[in-house]
């Protein structure tokens, strides 16, 4: 009795569950400055939703309520077949269904994807309890207004939790969703391919002295910035993952 005692103790305990069959075609990116999510299989673009990271900002401290950046994967799913707006109390449905925005209410709803840390920065994340779950709040989705998990429109996050599996991958990044990033970076080329040509100067300027020159403002540095790919490059994700996918269908 003892033993069993301790068996289901362990089993609701914030230890981490394995699953004989891993999801690896499916990675999730949540971009914080967005408030977006996009859902990529095997490197494609399937989707992207909505959602809500914490209003407290980002980091991994115990009662910190904040959401923790870096690679993560879905440990754990919880929820499946129960009605969307359904009440989750400690990961159990409690019976009852609440309507999206009911007043005063603000619980967890419909589906959860219990969350695990793969780096040193997010270690805590599964004993914090950071999940992606629908939210009854629905009109705060797409602003940050979580206690530090990763909130999602009961529709979406039913569709999100019917894709993915056990050991799908999380991104939470500091960057806009890659994709966006590269639609802009090809963006900005574009228009400077654009640009008219300029002819040559009839004849050369005198060269001003060295001194002069260093006076001068830098009216157009070049930008090094990281874009998103490079960004899920730095935390592990394999940049070929993406640029070996076959072309980008808009949601």
């Amino acid at each position: 009795m003892a033993s069993l005692l301790g068996l289901c103790l362990f089993s609701t305990s914030c230890a981490v569950q394995t699953s004989a069959k891993r999801d690896d075609l499916h990675v999730m990116e949540v971009s914080v400055p967005q408030q977006k999510m996009a859902l990529y299989r095997q490197g494609k673009l399937i989707k992207t939703y909505p959602i809500s990271t914490s209003k407290f900002g980002l980091g991994d401290e115990k009662g910190s309520y904040r959401t923790p950046l870096g690679k993560m994967e879905v440990a754990e799913k919880i929820g499946q077949g129960k009605p969307a707006g359904a009440v989750f109390k400690s990961r159990k449905w409690t019976g009852e269904v609440i309507k999206p925005n009911s007043p005063g209410r603000d619980p967890i709803v419909s589906r959860i994807l219990w969350l695990n840390g793969l780096e040193p920065k997010n270690k805590n994340t599964y004993s914090r309890c950071i999940y992606i779950h629908g939210t009854a709040a629905e009109n705060s989705v797409g602003k940050a207004s979580s206690y530090g998990c990763v909130r999602m429109k009961s529709r979406d996050v039913i569709d999100l939790h019917s894709k993915v599996g056990v050991g799908s991958k999380v991104f939470v990044v500091r960057k806009g969703l890659w994709r966006d990033e590269a639609k802009a970076e090809a963006a900005r080329k574009a228009t400077i391919q654009a640009l008219p040509p300029v002819d040559p100067p009839a004849t050369l300027p005198v060269m001003e002295s060295q001194a002069t020159l260093a006076t001068l403002p830098v009216l157009n540095p070049v930008d090094h910035s990281s874009t998103g790919v490079d960004v899920l490059s730095g935390q592990g994700w394999d940049r070929g993952y993406i640029e070996t996918a076959a072309p980008v269908v808009n949601p």
